[in-house]
Order: structure tokens, then C-alpha cells, then sequence
């Protein structure tokens, strides 16, 4: 899939950008990530909440090995009822946006660093 099949997918939603990342692309709206397309699925971020909507629509969750451990990340695959429905991707898409946006929002503002030196004492 390519970035032209994931717009379509999401053409009812908004317009997203990809981004190339770890073999894939993370999905962005609104300047978030609330997506990513691995391994030829897509996956939306997702709470407690919306994980286990998604997982009674047949989703599944997004992990992978590291250290001879599995880790899971929040995200979970877009059910395959939703790669076919422009209205249901957007709905679902719509709920992944509402989680990121929330989890950017409880994050600590960045530390800016000044482009200046430190003064001689």
C-alpha cells in the first residue's frame, strides 16, 4: 500500500500525511501521529477504551520483539470491515486523532535550549 491508498482509505476523515518510518509510514493529522501503516496494516493509536472497541471488531494489537520480549505499543490494526468503508475508517480514525491529541496534551512542554553561550564569570 502506498501513500495515495492510505489517503483514499482516510478521504472521508481529513487529509493525512505519511511519513517514512522503520519500514513503514506514521500517519499524521492535526500534527500528531495517530496512526502508523507496518507491515502492510494499518494501526490507530488507541486507550484502554478504544482498545478494546477495536479488539471486538476483530483488531489486533500491534507488537513486536525486542530482547527476546514482546512489547506492544497502543496501537491496534483498522478492522478489515473499515479498509471498505470510508465513513467507518473516518469514525475510527477520528477516535485514534482524539486519543493522540489527548496523550500530546498530557506531555510536559519541550525544554527549549538558547542558542546563546553561557557567559564567561
Amino acid at each position: 500500500m502506498d501513500e495515495a491508498a492510505i489517503a483514499d482509505i482516510f478521504a472521508a476523515f481529513r487529509p493525512v500525511r505519511c511519513r517514512r518510518m522503520f519500514g513503514g509510514y506514521g500517519l499524521y493529522a492535526e500534527g500528531v501521529m495517530f496512526g502508523v501503516f507496518v507491515g502492510e496494516r494499518i494501526y490507530l493509536k488507541a486507550d484502554a477504551e478504544f482498545a478494546r472497541t477495536l479488539e471486538g471488531e476483530g483488531a489486533e494489537a500491534f507488537t513486536y520483539e525486542r530482547s527476546g520480549k514482546r512489547v506492544a505499543l497502543g496501537f491496534w490494526s483498522l478492522p478489515e470491515a473499515a479498509l471498505d468503508d470510508a465513513e467507518a475508517a473516518a469514525e475510527l480514525a477520528g477516535r485514534a486523532l482524539r486519543v493522540a491529541l489527548a496523550a500530546a496534551a498530557s506531555k510536559p512542554p519541550e525544554r527549549r535550549r538558547s542558542s546563546r553561550s553561557p557567559r564567561p564569570r
